[in-house]
């Protein structure tokens, strides 16, 4: 159960993921002091909310998560500002959230991918030709969707 100040720290995470959104759309860069109030936000959030009850399997979740983010990483398949706020988000999901935030993801992904390739929202072209945009919109906008579904009182995510 989400206590009133865990709700105002859940808006003030929401606006926090609209600035890294916008700023990535405009720069292609995640600012480390952005991911890291980010984190800070999560640890208030959890102490408001009585959250550590279920804690260790949620750090657990993002720990693994992590790993396999660095691996992308690694391969040069997702650029660090990327794999940074996605350890943050799945951090935030947790296991309860990962499946909804999943799905939200892939769809936020397409729809921005979609509107990049008709040009209506800027993009990079790389070097060797691909396609590049910022993922922090698609991230913050599935965040904050797995927040609402968390709201919402049928309890789609707990």
């Amino acid at each position: 159960m989400t206590s009133a100040w865990g709700n105002i720290v859940l808006v003030v995470t929401s606006a926090l993921l609209l600035h890294m959104a916008l700023t990535d759309l405009r720069e292609y860069k995640i600012r480390n002091d952005l991911i890291l109030a980010l984190a800070g936000l999560f640890v208030l959030y959890a102490v408001l909310t009585s959250h550590w009850f279920v804690l260790r399997w949620d750090l657990a979740f993002a720990a693994l998560m992590s790993v396999v983010l660095l691996a992308v990483y690694l391969l040069n398949w997702m650029g660090g500002g990327d794999v940074k706020i996605l350890m943050v988000a799945f951090l935030w999901t947790g296991l309860s959230g990962a499946l909804p935030f999943a799905v939200l993801l892939a769809l936020f992904s397409i729809l921005h991918s979609s509107a990049a390739k008709f040009g209506w929202v800027n993009s990079q072209v790389t070097d060797r030709g691909r396609r590049r945009i910022p993922f922090a919109p698609s991230v913050a906008g599935a965040l904050i969707g797995t927040f609402m579904l968390r709201a919402l009182p049928i309890g789609i995510v707990s």
